[in-house]
Protein backbone atom coordinates (compact mmCIF):
# COMPACT_ATOMS: atom_id res chain seq x y z
CA UNK A 1 0.00 0.00 0.00
CA UNK A 2 1.37 3.40 -0.94
CA UNK A 3 1.66 5.72 2.05
CA UNK A 4 -0.18 9.00 2.22
CA UNK A 5 2.44 10.35 4.60
CA UNK A 6 6.15 9.56 5.02
CA UNK A 7 8.48 10.34 7.93
CA UNK A 8 12.22 10.27 7.29
CA UNK A 9 14.72 10.31 10.17
CA UNK A 10 18.20 11.18 8.94
CA UNK A 11 21.53 10.20 10.49
CA UNK A 12 21.58 13.56 12.27
CA UNK A 13 18.20 12.76 13.81
CA UNK A 14 19.33 9.29 14.85
CA UNK A 15 22.49 10.76 16.40
CA UNK A 16 20.38 13.16 18.44
CA UNK A 17 18.07 10.37 19.62
CA UNK A 18 21.11 8.24 20.39
CA UNK A 19 22.52 10.91 22.73
CA UNK A 20 19.43 10.71 24.90
CA UNK A 21 19.13 6.94 24.64
CA UNK A 22 22.70 6.30 25.71
CA UNK A 23 22.18 8.41 28.84
CA UNK A 24 19.21 6.22 29.77
CA UNK A 25 21.24 3.05 29.14
CA UNK A 26 24.15 4.37 31.19
CA UNK A 27 21.79 5.03 34.08
CA UNK A 28 20.27 1.54 33.74
CA UNK A 29 23.70 -0.12 33.72
CA UNK A 30 24.69 1.93 36.78
CA UNK A 31 21.89 0.17 38.69
CA UNK A 32 23.08 -3.31 37.74
CA UNK A 33 22.64 -5.81 40.59
CA UNK A 34 25.16 -8.66 40.74
CA UNK A 35 24.54 -11.92 42.53
CA UNK A 36 26.97 -13.58 44.94
CA UNK A 37 29.46 -16.07 43.52
CA UNK A 38 30.80 -19.15 45.28
CA UNK A 39 32.56 -22.35 44.28
CA UNK A 40 35.63 -24.47 44.71
CA UNK A 41 38.49 -25.82 42.66
CA UNK A 42 41.56 -28.04 43.16
CA UNK A 43 45.17 -27.09 42.78
CA UNK A 44 48.01 -29.62 42.71
CA UNK A 45 50.02 -29.79 45.95
CA UNK A 46 47.56 -27.38 47.51
CA UNK A 47 44.23 -29.21 47.46
CA UNK A 48 40.68 -27.99 47.47
CA UNK A 49 40.16 -24.23 47.54
CA UNK A 50 36.76 -22.83 48.54
CA UNK A 51 35.89 -19.23 47.67
CA UNK A 52 33.00 -16.82 48.09
CA UNK A 53 32.33 -13.44 46.47
CA UNK A 54 29.59 -11.42 48.13
CA UNK A 55 28.10 -7.94 48.43
CA UNK A 56 29.05 -6.98 44.91
CA UNK A 57 28.34 -3.29 44.43
CA UNK A 58 28.61 -1.45 41.11
CA UNK A 59 29.82 2.08 41.75
CA UNK A 60 29.60 3.37 38.18
CA UNK A 61 29.29 2.29 34.57
CA UNK A 62 30.49 4.84 32.02
CA UNK A 63 29.81 4.80 28.26
CA UNK A 64 32.10 7.54 26.91
CA UNK A 65 32.21 6.49 23.24
CA UNK A 66 29.25 5.22 21.21
CA UNK A 67 27.51 5.72 17.90
CA UNK A 68 24.42 4.55 16.06
CA UNK A 69 24.47 3.35 12.47
CA UNK A 70 21.95 2.30 9.86
CA UNK A 71 22.00 -1.28 8.58
CA UNK A 72 20.12 -1.21 5.24
CA UNK A 73 17.05 -3.47 5.12
CA UNK A 74 17.78 -4.68 8.67
CA UNK A 75 17.51 -1.90 11.25
CA UNK A 76 19.83 -0.01 13.56
CA UNK A 77 23.08 -0.91 15.30
CA UNK A 78 24.51 0.74 18.39
CA UNK A 79 28.25 0.31 19.01
CA UNK A 80 29.81 1.21 22.36
CA UNK A 81 33.58 1.19 22.83
CA UNK A 82 36.07 1.91 25.64
CA UNK A 83 33.38 1.69 28.28
CA UNK A 84 34.50 1.11 31.85
CA UNK A 85 32.99 0.19 35.19
CA UNK A 86 34.03 0.09 38.83
CA UNK A 87 32.70 -2.19 41.54
CA UNK A 88 33.65 -3.50 44.94
CA UNK A 89 32.74 -6.40 47.17
CA UNK A 90 33.87 -8.88 49.79
CA UNK A 91 35.77 -12.11 49.30
CA UNK A 92 36.53 -15.19 51.39
CA UNK A 93 38.91 -18.08 50.62
CA UNK A 94 39.44 -21.30 52.55
CA UNK A 95 42.20 -23.91 52.00
CA UNK A 96 42.12 -26.75 54.52
CA UNK A 97 42.18 -24.98 57.87
CA UNK A 98 43.59 -21.77 56.41
CA UNK A 99 41.16 -19.07 55.49
CA UNK A 100 41.28 -15.39 54.72
CA UNK A 101 38.76 -12.72 53.84
CA UNK A 102 38.69 -9.09 52.91
CA UNK A 103 37.39 -6.64 50.35
CA UNK A 104 38.31 -5.89 46.78
CA UNK A 105 38.00 -3.18 44.14
CA UNK A 106 37.45 -4.26 40.55
CA UNK A 107 37.79 -2.20 37.37
CA UNK A 108 36.48 -3.24 33.98
CA UNK A 109 38.28 -1.52 31.13
CA UNK A 110 37.89 -1.44 27.36
CA UNK A 111 34.36 -2.81 27.46
CA UNK A 112 32.80 -3.19 24.00
CA UNK A 113 29.04 -3.56 23.50
CA UNK A 114 27.25 -4.07 20.21
CA UNK A 115 23.45 -3.90 20.03
CA UNK A 116 21.27 -4.69 17.00
CA UNK A 117 17.81 -3.11 17.04
CA UNK A 118 15.00 -4.57 14.96
CA UNK A 119 12.17 -2.26 13.92
CA UNK A 120 8.66 -3.35 13.05
CA UNK A 121 4.97 -2.60 13.48
CA UNK A 122 2.16 -4.31 15.36
CA UNK A 123 -1.42 -5.09 14.30
CA UNK A 124 -2.56 -1.59 15.31
CA UNK A 125 0.04 0.03 13.07
CA UNK A 126 2.18 1.23 15.97
CA UNK A 127 5.98 1.04 15.68
CA UNK A 128 7.83 -1.68 17.59
CA UNK A 129 11.48 -2.07 18.52
CA UNK A 130 13.44 -4.85 20.14
CA UNK A 131 17.01 -6.12 20.45
CA UNK A 132 17.69 -8.76 17.82
CA UNK A 133 21.29 -9.32 18.97
CA UNK A 134 23.63 -8.14 21.72
CA UNK A 135 27.24 -8.91 22.52
CA UNK A 136 29.56 -7.64 25.24
CA UNK A 137 33.32 -8.07 25.44
CA UNK A 138 35.40 -7.06 28.46
CA UNK A 139 39.07 -6.69 27.50
CA UNK A 140 40.64 -5.91 30.87
CA UNK A 141 39.74 -6.79 34.44
CA UNK A 142 41.86 -5.21 37.17
CA UNK A 143 41.40 -6.26 40.80
CA UNK A 144 42.89 -4.95 44.02
CA UNK A 145 42.47 -7.22 47.08
CA UNK A 146 42.84 -6.38 50.73
CA UNK A 147 43.73 -9.19 53.12
CA UNK A 148 46.55 -10.88 55.08
CA UNK A 149 47.62 -13.88 53.00
CA UNK A 150 48.85 -12.48 49.69
CA UNK A 151 49.64 -15.86 48.15
CA UNK A 152 45.92 -16.71 48.24
CA UNK A 153 45.01 -13.71 46.07
CA UNK A 154 46.47 -15.20 42.92
CA UNK A 155 44.64 -18.47 43.54
CA UNK A 156 41.41 -16.58 44.08
CA UNK A 157 41.79 -14.25 41.10
CA UNK A 158 42.58 -17.01 38.63
CA UNK A 159 39.51 -18.95 39.68
CA UNK A 160 36.88 -16.22 39.70
CA UNK A 161 38.06 -13.75 37.06
CA UNK A 162 36.52 -15.70 34.17
CA UNK A 163 33.27 -16.21 36.10
CA UNK A 164 33.02 -12.51 36.90
CA UNK A 165 33.76 -11.60 33.30
CA UNK A 166 31.12 -14.00 31.94
CA UNK A 167 28.54 -12.90 34.52
CA UNK A 168 29.02 -9.23 33.71
CA UNK A 169 28.98 -9.77 29.97
CA UNK A 170 25.70 -11.68 30.25
CA UNK A 171 24.03 -9.21 32.59
CA UNK A 172 24.99 -6.19 30.50
CA UNK A 173 23.07 -7.60 27.53
CA UNK A 174 20.14 -8.47 29.79
CA UNK A 175 20.05 -4.86 31.00
CA UNK A 176 20.19 -3.63 27.39
CA UNK A 177 17.22 -5.81 26.39
CA UNK A 178 15.21 -4.71 29.46
CA UNK A 179 16.01 -1.05 28.82
CA UNK A 180 14.78 -1.28 25.22
CA UNK A 181 11.57 -3.00 26.30
CA UNK A 182 10.97 -0.82 29.37
CA UNK A 183 12.06 2.61 28.08
CA UNK A 184 12.33 2.78 24.30
CA UNK A 185 9.40 0.61 23.24
CA UNK A 186 6.81 2.39 25.46
CA UNK A 187 8.09 5.76 24.25
CA UNK A 188 7.66 4.79 20.59
CA UNK A 189 4.11 3.76 21.39
CA UNK A 190 3.31 7.37 22.31
CA UNK A 191 3.23 8.02 18.55
CA UNK A 192 -0.45 8.89 17.96
CA UNK A 193 -1.32 6.55 15.09
CA UNK A 194 -5.02 7.45 15.38
CA UNK A 195 -6.02 10.80 16.79
CA UNK A 196 -9.21 12.81 17.12
CA UNK A 197 -8.69 16.21 15.52
CA UNK A 198 -11.97 17.92 16.36
CA UNK A 199 -15.63 17.05 16.86
CA UNK A 200 -16.01 15.92 13.25
CA UNK A 201 -12.79 14.27 12.06
CA UNK A 202 -9.83 12.15 13.04
CA UNK A 203 -6.55 11.25 11.39
CA UNK A 204 -4.93 7.86 10.82
CA UNK A 205 -1.14 7.79 11.06
CA UNK A 206 -0.81 4.01 11.40
CA UNK A 207 2.19 2.36 9.78
CA UNK A 208 1.44 0.63 6.48
CA UNK A 209 4.80 -1.23 6.61
CA UNK A 210 7.67 -1.72 9.07
CA UNK A 211 10.24 1.12 9.10
CA UNK A 212 12.88 0.76 6.39
CA UNK A 213 16.57 1.45 6.99
CA UNK A 214 18.58 2.74 4.05
CA UNK A 215 22.19 3.80 3.85
CA UNK A 216 21.34 7.38 4.88
CA UNK A 217 17.99 7.41 6.67
CA UNK A 218 15.19 5.57 8.42
CA UNK A 219 11.93 5.86 6.46
CA UNK A 220 8.53 5.25 8.02
CA UNK A 221 5.49 4.89 5.74
CA UNK A 222 2.20 5.98 7.31
CA UNK A 223 -1.38 5.74 6.11
CA UNK A 224 -1.86 9.51 6.33
CA UNK A 225 -5.63 9.52 6.01
CA UNK A 226 -8.34 11.73 7.50
CA UNK A 227 -11.70 10.22 8.38
CA UNK A 228 -15.13 11.30 9.58
CA UNK A 229 -15.86 10.39 13.18
CA UNK A 230 -19.56 9.93 12.45
CA UNK A 231 -19.07 7.47 9.63
CA UNK A 232 -15.74 6.24 8.31
CA UNK A 233 -16.14 5.24 4.69
CA UNK A 234 -13.64 4.06 2.10
CA UNK A 235 -11.79 6.86 0.32
CA UNK A 236 -12.70 6.74 -3.40
CA UNK A 237 -9.12 7.39 -4.55
CA UNK A 238 -5.70 5.94 -3.78
CA UNK A 239 -2.36 7.51 -2.85
CA UNK A 240 0.28 7.85 -5.53
CA UNK A 241 3.85 6.60 -4.91
CA UNK A 242 5.70 9.05 -2.68
CA UNK A 243 9.50 9.37 -2.99
CA UNK A 244 11.20 12.05 -0.90
CA UNK A 245 14.16 13.92 -2.40
CA UNK A 246 17.69 13.06 -1.17
CA UNK A 247 17.87 15.96 1.28
CA UNK A 248 19.54 15.24 4.65
CA UNK A 249 20.36 18.68 6.07
CA UNK A 250 17.63 18.40 8.76
CA UNK A 251 17.07 15.78 11.45
CA UNK A 252 13.61 14.77 10.25
CA UNK A 253 11.47 15.19 7.14
CA UNK A 254 7.75 14.81 6.60
CA UNK A 255 6.27 14.09 3.19
CA UNK A 256 2.54 14.92 3.02
CA UNK A 257 1.04 13.76 -0.27
CA UNK A 258 -1.91 15.28 -2.09
CA UNK A 259 -3.79 12.17 -0.91
CA UNK A 260 -3.26 13.29 2.69
CA UNK A 261 -4.84 16.70 2.07
CA UNK A 262 -7.59 15.41 -0.18
CA UNK A 263 -8.72 12.86 2.40
CA UNK A 264 -9.09 15.83 4.76
CA UNK A 265 -11.45 17.49 2.29
CA UNK A 266 -13.28 14.18 1.79
CA UNK A 267 -13.67 13.63 5.56
CA UNK A 268 -14.95 17.13 6.27
CA UNK A 269 -17.34 16.90 3.34
CA UNK A 270 -18.63 13.53 4.58
CA UNK A 271 -19.05 15.00 8.08
CA UNK A 272 -21.20 17.84 6.71
CA UNK A 273 -18.68 20.49 7.70
CA UNK A 274 -18.58 22.17 4.27
CA UNK A 275 -22.05 23.72 4.60
CA UNK A 276 -22.52 27.39 5.50
CA UNK A 277 -25.75 29.23 6.24
CA UNK A 278 -25.54 32.97 5.59
CA UNK A 279 -27.89 35.67 6.88
CA UNK A 280 -27.78 39.44 6.52
CA UNK A 281 -26.50 39.83 10.08
CA UNK A 282 -23.33 37.94 9.13
CA UNK A 283 -22.21 40.11 6.22
CA UNK A 284 -20.72 43.66 6.18
CA UNK A 285 -23.07 46.58 6.75
CA UNK A 286 -24.48 48.20 3.64
CA UNK A 287 -25.22 44.89 1.92
CA UNK A 288 -28.84 43.79 2.23
CA UNK A 289 -29.94 40.23 1.63
CA UNK A 290 -33.50 40.69 0.40
CA UNK A 291 -35.52 40.27 -2.75
CA UNK A 292 -35.30 43.99 -3.51
CA UNK A 293 -31.50 43.77 -3.84
CA UNK A 294 -31.66 40.73 -6.08
CA UNK A 295 -34.53 42.04 -8.24
CA UNK A 296 -31.92 44.07 -10.15
CA UNK A 297 -30.95 40.91 -12.03
CA UNK A 298 -33.91 38.62 -11.18
CA UNK A 299 -36.93 40.98 -11.55
CA UNK A 300 -39.60 38.37 -10.74
CA UNK A 301 -38.28 38.02 -7.14
CA UNK A 302 -39.68 41.42 -6.13
CA UNK A 303 -43.04 40.65 -7.71
CA UNK A 304 -43.32 37.24 -6.02
CA UNK A 305 -41.93 38.20 -2.58
CA UNK A 306 -41.83 42.00 -2.17
CA UNK A 307 -38.97 43.25 0.06
CA UNK A 308 -38.60 39.84 1.71
CA UNK A 309 -35.48 38.84 3.69
CA UNK A 310 -33.28 36.22 2.13
CA UNK A 311 -30.77 33.65 3.37
CA UNK A 312 -28.18 31.62 1.52
CA UNK A 313 -26.98 28.09 2.01
CA UNK A 314 -23.49 27.48 0.61
CA UNK A 315 -22.37 23.89 0.20
CA UNK A 316 -19.89 21.82 -1.76
CA UNK A 317 -21.63 19.19 -3.92
CA UNK A 318 -18.45 17.13 -3.74
CA UNK A 319 -15.22 17.24 -1.76
CA UNK A 320 -12.85 19.85 -3.24
CA UNK A 321 -9.73 18.40 -4.82
CA UNK A 322 -6.40 19.98 -3.93
CA UNK A 323 -3.41 20.02 -6.28
CA UNK A 324 0.23 20.28 -5.19
CA UNK A 325 2.96 21.40 -7.54
CA UNK A 326 6.34 23.15 -7.35
CA UNK A 327 4.54 26.51 -7.24
CA UNK A 328 2.40 25.63 -4.23
CA UNK A 329 -1.06 24.37 -3.33
CA UNK A 330 -4.23 25.28 -5.16
CA UNK A 331 -7.80 24.10 -5.48
CA UNK A 332 -10.91 24.93 -7.50
CA UNK A 333 -13.89 24.03 -5.33
CA UNK A 334 -17.38 23.99 -6.81
CA UNK A 335 -19.83 25.79 -4.52
CA UNK A 336 -23.60 25.55 -4.73
CA UNK A 337 -25.39 28.70 -3.54
CA UNK A 338 -29.03 28.05 -2.69
CA UNK A 339 -31.08 31.19 -2.07
CA UNK A 340 -34.17 31.21 0.15
CA UNK A 341 -36.89 33.75 0.88
CA UNK A 342 -37.78 33.93 4.58
CA UNK A 343 -41.54 34.44 4.89
CA UNK A 344 -43.21 36.12 7.92
CA UNK A 345 -44.17 32.71 9.26
CA UNK A 346 -40.39 31.83 9.27
CA UNK A 347 -40.89 29.39 6.44
CA UNK A 348 -37.99 29.29 3.97
CA UNK A 349 -38.90 29.10 0.30
CA UNK A 350 -36.19 28.12 -2.21
CA UNK A 351 -35.68 30.80 -4.87
CA UNK A 352 -32.76 29.90 -7.09
CA UNK A 353 -29.56 27.81 -7.14
CA UNK A 354 -26.18 29.04 -8.40
CA UNK A 355 -23.17 26.84 -9.03
CA UNK A 356 -19.87 28.66 -9.02
CA UNK A 357 -16.20 27.76 -9.18
CA UNK A 358 -13.56 29.43 -7.01
CA UNK A 359 -9.83 29.64 -7.60
CA UNK A 360 -8.14 29.32 -4.20
CA UNK A 361 -4.47 29.15 -3.24
CA UNK A 362 -3.18 27.87 0.09
CA UNK A 363 -0.31 28.87 2.36
CA UNK A 364 1.19 26.14 4.57
CA UNK A 365 3.40 26.38 7.64
CA UNK A 366 4.28 24.39 10.78
CA UNK A 367 3.59 25.70 14.28
CA UNK A 368 3.81 23.84 17.59
CA UNK A 369 4.01 20.46 15.87
CA UNK A 370 0.95 21.16 13.72
CA UNK A 371 0.50 21.79 10.01
CA UNK A 372 -1.31 25.12 9.78
CA UNK A 373 -2.53 27.01 6.74
CA UNK A 374 -4.75 29.65 5.23
CA UNK A 375 -6.77 29.99 2.04
CA UNK A 376 -6.72 32.96 -0.30
CA UNK A 377 -9.51 33.25 -2.91
CA UNK A 378 -8.06 34.46 -6.19
CA UNK A 379 -11.04 34.36 -8.58
CA UNK A 380 -14.71 33.45 -8.74
CA UNK A 381 -16.41 32.07 -11.82
CA UNK A 382 -20.19 32.29 -12.20
CA UNK A 383 -22.35 30.92 -15.02
CA UNK A 384 -22.17 33.13 -18.15
CA UNK A 385 -25.70 34.55 -17.77
CA UNK A 386 -25.05 36.08 -14.35
CA UNK A 387 -24.30 39.78 -14.01
CA UNK A 388 -21.35 41.50 -12.38
CA UNK A 389 -23.36 42.75 -9.38
CA UNK A 390 -24.22 39.17 -8.44
CA UNK A 391 -20.59 38.13 -8.70
CA UNK A 392 -19.61 41.00 -6.42
CA UNK A 393 -22.18 39.99 -3.84
CA UNK A 394 -21.18 36.34 -3.83
CA UNK A 395 -17.54 37.43 -3.60
CA UNK A 396 -18.45 39.43 -0.50
CA UNK A 397 -20.16 36.45 1.07
CA UNK A 398 -17.24 34.14 0.29
CA UNK A 399 -14.51 36.51 1.51
CA UNK A 400 -16.39 37.72 4.58
CA UNK A 401 -17.84 34.44 5.82
CA UNK A 402 -16.78 31.22 4.13
CA UNK A 403 -13.02 31.75 3.80
CA UNK A 404 -12.59 33.22 7.33
CA UNK A 405 -14.40 30.22 8.83
CA UNK A 406 -12.22 27.79 6.91
CA UNK A 407 -9.08 29.73 7.83
CA UNK A 408 -10.10 29.68 11.48
CA UNK A 409 -10.04 25.88 11.37
CA UNK A 410 -6.84 25.73 9.31
CA UNK A 411 -5.14 28.07 11.79
CA UNK A 412 -5.75 25.51 14.56
CA UNK A 413 -3.78 23.06 12.44
CA UNK A 414 -3.52 19.32 12.18
CA UNK A 415 -1.02 17.40 14.34
CA UNK A 416 2.11 15.92 12.81
CA UNK A 417 2.93 12.32 13.81
CA UNK A 418 5.28 13.03 16.72
CA UNK A 419 5.91 11.04 19.91
CA UNK A 420 5.61 12.80 23.24
CA UNK A 421 7.80 15.74 24.30
CA UNK A 422 9.19 16.49 20.83
CA UNK A 423 9.51 20.08 19.62
CA UNK A 424 10.42 21.15 16.09
CA UNK A 425 12.68 24.00 14.99
CA UNK A 426 14.32 25.36 11.83
CA UNK A 427 11.25 24.50 9.77
CA UNK A 428 11.63 23.99 6.03
CA UNK A 429 8.61 24.04 3.68
CA UNK A 430 8.97 23.00 0.05
CA UNK A 431 6.51 22.01 -2.64
CA UNK A 432 7.03 19.13 -5.03
CA UNK A 433 4.84 17.46 -7.57
CA UNK A 434 1.97 15.80 -5.68
CA UNK A 435 3.47 16.25 -2.21
CA UNK A 436 4.55 18.79 0.38
CA UNK A 437 7.97 18.39 2.02
CA UNK A 438 8.54 19.60 5.58
CA UNK A 439 11.99 19.52 7.16
CA UNK A 440 12.89 20.25 10.77
CA UNK A 441 15.33 19.72 13.58
CA UNK A 442 14.00 18.20 16.78
CA UNK A 443 14.43 18.83 20.48
CA UNK A 444 13.42 16.37 23.16
CA UNK A 445 12.00 17.70 26.42
CA UNK A 446 12.63 15.23 29.28
CA UNK A 447 10.00 14.91 31.95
Amino acid sequence: TNPGFVVRITQAGLDYAHQHGIKVLEKELGQLKLQDISGDFRILRVGKVRYEISRLHLRSFQLPHSYISLVPNVGLQVSISNAFAELDGNWKVKVYFIQDHGSFDLKLENVYIKIDLQLGSDTLGKPTIDTSACSTRISKVRVHFSGKLGWLYNLFYGAVESRLRKLLETQVCEIVAKSVRRELQPYLRTLPVTAKIDAKTGIDYSLVAPPTATARSLDVDLKGEFFSLAHRSAVPFSPLPLALPPDHSHMVYFGASSYFFNTAAFAYHAAGALVFNVTEAMIPKGVHLNTTTFSAFIPQLERMYPNTPMTFRLSAPSAPFLSIGPQGLSLQPVVDVQAYAVLPCSESVPLFLLSLVMNVSAVIDVRSGHIVGSLDPEALFLPPLQVRQLQSLVNTIASAIVIPRLNERLNEGFPLPLPERIQLSKILVRFHQNFLLLGADVRYQPR
